[in-house]
């Protein structure tokens, strides 16, 4: 394969505001895209700058929105992808900040899909380089998912700095809020650890699914008096997340802080700026911005496109992405 020529980078329409924020951080223009849409629902993408030999990157959330669900984003994404590779683009790279499909990874009763998996064949079968994502519901499932290169990239060192110029004085706990999330917990607590300088427990809440029912409860780990932060990589319907903090205040727990990577529905957030036993809540905006208003003074969104133009920039260099797994974005640009 040549060396691509430059870079160019496109966003779709209905992750437009996630693309201005990653070009301004990137460094790149966002290249002009035709998004034409026909009366039967189908539609057409073709870029208006010559791809030929190019290192293009695409910006496509897959969380939904009004009138662009998410399976219609995939779509979207997919075609663009091969569209690139028509065009004779020299790498293809999917900037993709929220994942969908990816919660259903493994089989856990038989005859279950294995929807991750699926997902990565559908983007590899398009044509797709590189892979860059954020805060994968399961980061091993993607990495055996996925044969082409992919690099990770996490908030938690985001969220730490925040948690570490906003939380009080007094014992601190992280928490997860199930046993699947105890490795994620443990790097926050590690990354908060660093950003404090404290010694910080942790703990996680034992939960039960079974046909759709959750149940548990049992707090395993310290929480009685203690400022615990939940960590989760995503809230849904919020229902993870407010029984967390219901069996934390229940054991003790001076207050309760939640932190997700993804909101992709107002009913989960909807959720959380409802319940009095959480003292406040972070996101980020992976989903797209977040409704002006929604979560009230609780919710604090930060954003994803330094981080993303971090990792577009040490691509570009040559300079290893990896490294940003362990501190929190550069200063703006």
């Amino acid at each position: 394969m040549n060396k691509p020529a430059g870079a160019l980078l496109f966003g779709l329409s209905e992750s437009m505001s996630l693309a201005q924020q990653i070009a301004q951080e990137s460094g790149l223009d966002i290249s002009p895209l035709e998004e034409r849409d026909f009366e039967d629902g189908e539609f057409k993408l073709r870029p208006l700058v010559s791809a030929r030999d190019r290192w293009v990157f695409l910006v496509q959330t897959l969380a939904p929105s009004a009138g662009v669900p998410t399976a219609q984003r995939l779509v979207r994404l997919l075609f663009l992808i091969f569209g690139m590779r028509s065009a004779g683009a020299a790498r293809v790279t999917a900037v993709i900040p929220y994942m969908a499909y990816a919660r259903k990874d493994r089989r856990t009763q038989p005859r279950d899909p294995v929807t991750m998996r699926y997902l990565a064949q559908l983007i590899e079968a398009a044509g797709l380089d590189h892979l860059l994502a954020l805060d994968v519901h399961n980061p091993a499932a993607l990495d055996n998912a996925f044969r082409i290169p992919v690099d990770h990239l996490s908030a938690l060192p985001t969220f730490a700095a925040h948690f570490a110029r906003q939380v009080d004085a007094g014992a601190l706990a992280v928490a997860s809020p199930d046993v699947g999330g105890i490795k994620r917990a443990q790097l926050f607590r590690e990354a908060l650890a660093a950003a404090t300088g404290r010694e910080i427990d942790l703990l996680f809440i034992e939960k039960r699914r079974a046909a759709g029912t959750v149940s548990g409860g049992t707090i395993v780990g310290p929480a009685r008096g203690r400022n615990v932060i939940v960590i989760d990589d995503l809230c849904a319907s919020g229902g993870t997340l407010t029984r967390a903090a219901e069996a934390l205040r229940e054991g003790g727990a001076a207050a309760v802080h939640v932190a997700f990577t993804h909101a992709p529905s107002a009913r989960g957030i909807e959720a959380i700026s409802s319940d009095d036993r959480i003292a406040s809540a972070v996101t980020t905006d992976s989903a797209g911005p977040t409704p002006r208003n929604a979560g009230g003074s609780k919710l604090t969104t930060l954003p994803v496109g330094r981080l993303f133009g971090d990792a577009i920039r040490r691509m570009l260099s040559g300079a290893p992405v990896a490294e940003l797994l362990l501190r929190p974005p550069s200063a703006p640009r």
